[in-house]
């Protein structure tokens, strides 16, 4: 799956482990040293993802973990989750629990980018679907989740909307009754045109009319922040009038899905808003970092530091 793959593969050069403007760099093979980051208390459970530190904690996950954990963020967001081997699951879920992390999403299915499904009504797709789904909540139990990510996928170009969206509910219905008895919620993604031209599920206030018809408290909204800067804008209303829909929100500046700060988007005040809703959730850091090497990490950490102070 192309989409948000910001865990790149790279091998780590250097031989000691140092501290370098209050960060850790652990090189490859040695271990890593806690307590030498400056930890921020945030007021929000922010989750950057696998990949976003390594310049400074090592390409191996736990020690990634671990830095996050002392830079004093509180969850973790790994949409690759599901494909990883159960062994390292178990272990990232030992290191979340032991390092007072909890777990954000991962995505739940296959998706769809350029051929309908979901909203085809087709009962093969809809059974792949469904044993997708079964098989994430083994994963969520594994790694202690409550949120898997669902695209409903491609529009059926040969159907009219209305028949469509019959098909979506339908099918999230189904999901919800393999969810529901394990206290798990998927989160319905809208995706913006720019970047993901022909899905069915673009703007928030279609993702609300969704799961008010599905009705299940394991059908949610994934609110999106960079996505729909894009395709509607009017963000703090938005999220008003969805509010009893929304169960997690993602984050990215635009132009350019980087780091707060980095584009258009006022996220002070939009973090003040949901932090005054009493909002309990992650906001999940869905981007990628707008500069390289260990100044690009730091510079992420900061930016989190400067949006977060209300």
């Amino acid at each position: 799956m192309k989409r948000r793959n910001f865990v790149k593969k790279s091998m780590l050069s250097g031989a000691a482990v140092m501290a370098t403007g209050g960060m850790v760099h652990c090189a490859s093979g040695g271990e890593y040293v806690p307590g030498l980051v400056k930890k921020h208390s945030f007021k929000l459970k922010y989750a950057p993802h696998f990949g976003m530190f390594r310049n400074y904690a090592g390409n191996d996950l736990i020690d990634q973990l671990k830095f996050m954990a002392d830079a004093g963020f509180t969850a973790l967001e790994d949409n690759g989750m599901k494909g990883r081997d159960k062994s390292m699951q178990d272990k990232i879920a030992k290191q979340m629990e032991a390092s007072g992390m909890q777990m954000g999403v991962f995505v739940a299915h296959q998706i769809y980018w350029k051929e309908p499904n979901l909203t085809s009504g087709d009962k093969g797709k809809l059974d792949e679907f469904l044993k997708d789904i079964k098989d994430s909540v083994e994963v969520a139990k594994r790694v202690n989740a409550k949120w898997m990510t669902v695209v409903p996928g491609h529009v059926d170009l040969r159907k009219d909307m209305g028949y469509q969206t019959a098909n979506v509910v339908e099918a999230l219905r189904r999901a919800c009754e393999i969810l529901e008895p394990h206290g798990l919620v998927m989160v319905l993604e809208p995706l913006n045109f720019r970047d993901h031209p022909g899905l069915f599920l673009k703007k928030i206030p279609q993702a609300y009319e969704v799961c008010r018809a599905v009705n299940s408290p394991s059908c949610k909204i994934l609110f999106d922040i960079y996505h729909q800067q894009i395709t509607e804008g009017n963000i703090i209303p938005n999220i008003d009038s969805a509010w009893s829909e929304v169960a997690y929100f993602q984050v990215g500046d635009n132009p350019g899905r980087k780091e707060p700060t980095t584009g258009e988007i006022n996220y002070t005040n939009i973090f003040k808003h949901i932090h005054g809703k009493n909002f309990q959730g992650i906001v999940g850091m869905e981007h990628g970092n707008s500069q390289s090497g260990k100044e690009g990490e730091q510079r992420v950490i900061d930016a989190y530091k400067e949006v977060d102070t209300f």
